[in-house]
This record gives structure tokens, C-alpha cells and sequence, in this order.
């Protein structure tokens, strides 16, 4: 891929408490991937080392809110989701409790974030952008290229990848700078994702690969 702050911007997925943090929901799936790849620090350095460079950042969260609980139908990761309340605020419109919550950023990436350039799309309901406003977004803003990180690996981050490439965007994926389950009954989510970064992506990048690319 030919980077350039131009047409080129840096996309996470889930920055959040629920998915980083030591004491959040998955930890214990999680955790140890995290802690191997140093996730926590190369996003920070590839979201604070972009924008040095003058690429744009944009967030894909993850919410829920109250009226989501009333679906009648899910996935199993969906539906584990929901029964362990993960990712949950109030309400659409209400930011009561949303603070330092598991929907919260995790403080560390949260000055990187909270600036008037950041783009924070509506949130994604399973995995995917099919159902908020990134790719618009992206449009919007002439971006035909992502450099694509975040939580999880195999589920948001892969799901990204392969709408991005489908809505026509060239996407590079880095590896060091996203972390997945590793579930004793359903297998290794990091390797799944691994793999399938190598046959679809356009580009894989470490963080240090990435932020040499951007020029």
C-alpha cells in the first residue's frame, strides 16, 4: 500500500475499557494476547504517531443500550455479550454512569481520542460497519485507504476488514496492535485472524512497519 495522510486514515475498533482494561469483562480471554502483542501501547503509539504524521483518526465503538437487551435472537459471542452486559450504557442519549464504565475509552488511549479532529462513527451492533456510519464517514472525508487496529481480532477488527474491502478500500491490518479470545473450547481466535489478514487484507503491518509507511 502507498500511504499518504491524503487519502489514507488510521481506523480502531473498540478502544474500550470492556476489552483492555486488566479488571474488564474479557479479560481472562483476553488479557494474555494483549499482554503479548503490548496492544495497549502500540495503539497508542499508532494512534498518537499518525496524527503526528497527519493522518486522520477515526473510532468504531461498540455500544448497547437498553432496547438492544430486547432482541430476540444472537450469536453465541452476541449473545454472551449481552448476558454479561458488556459494552453497556444507559441509554442512546444518556451518558449517566458512561464514565470510566466498560463502554468507556480505556484512559490510556483516551487523550489520543478526545480531540475535536478524532471521527467517533455511530456504534457497530455485532461486529461489523454495516451497521454504523464508518464507511460514510470515510467517504465523506476522501479517505479511500485504513490502516485498521483495535479489539477483537477475529470478530470487529476482521469484520472491518472484510466490509472495507468489500465498500472498495484498500486496507492494512496491524497485527501487533490487536488482540482476540483464546477459548479453550472454540479455539484460538489471534491465529483465525491471523490467517485471514494474510489472504484478504491488502497489507500487513507490526506498528513500527505502519507508522514507517506513513508518509
Amino acid at each position: 500500500m502507498d500511504l499518504n495522510s491524503a487519502n489514507t486514515a488510521i481506523v480502531i475498533t473498540d478502544p474500550q475499557n470492556d476489552v483492555l482494561q486488566t479488571d474488564g469483562l474479557t479479560w481472562e480471554l483476553v488479557g494474555p494476547a494483549i499482554q503479548a502483542n503490548k496492544v495497549v501501547e502500540n495503539l497508542e503509539r499508532l494512534m498518537t504517531g499518525g496524527k503526528e504524521k497527519g493522518y486522520r483518526l477515526f473510532i468504531s465503538p461498540h455500544y448497547y443500550f437498553p432496547t438492544d437487551d430486547l432482541w430476540k435472537f444472537g450469536g453465541s459471542i452476541e449473545n454472551m455479550m449481552h448476558e454479561i452486559k458488556m459494552f453497556t450504557r444507559a441509554g442512546q442519549l444518556n451518558l449517566d454512569g458512561f464514565a470510566g464504565s466498560g463502554a468507556d475509552w480505556l484512559a490510556q488511549l483516551a487523550p489520543a481520542i478526545n480531540d475535536t479532529a478524532t471521527v467517533v462513527s455511530s456504534p457497530h451492533k455485532i461486529y461489523g460497519p454495516a451497521s454504523n456510519d464508518m464507511v460514510l464517514q470515510l467517504r465523506k472525508n476522501n479517505i479511500s485507504k485504513v490502516i485498521l487496529g483495535g479489539m477483537l481480532a477475529n470478530l470487529c477488527v476482521e469484520s472491518h476488514m472484510r466490509d472495507f474491502i468489500e465498500q472498495g478500500f484498500e486496507v492494512g491490518v496491524v497485527t501487533d496492535a490487536v488482540a482476540a479470545p483464546n477459548h479453550p473450547a472454540w479455539g484460538d481466535g489471534n491465529l483465525s485472524a491471523s490467517i485471514n489478514y494474510k489472504f484478504i487484507a491488502n497489507a500487513v503491518y507490526t506498528t513500527d512497519e505502519a507508522l514507517a509507511a506513513m508518509t
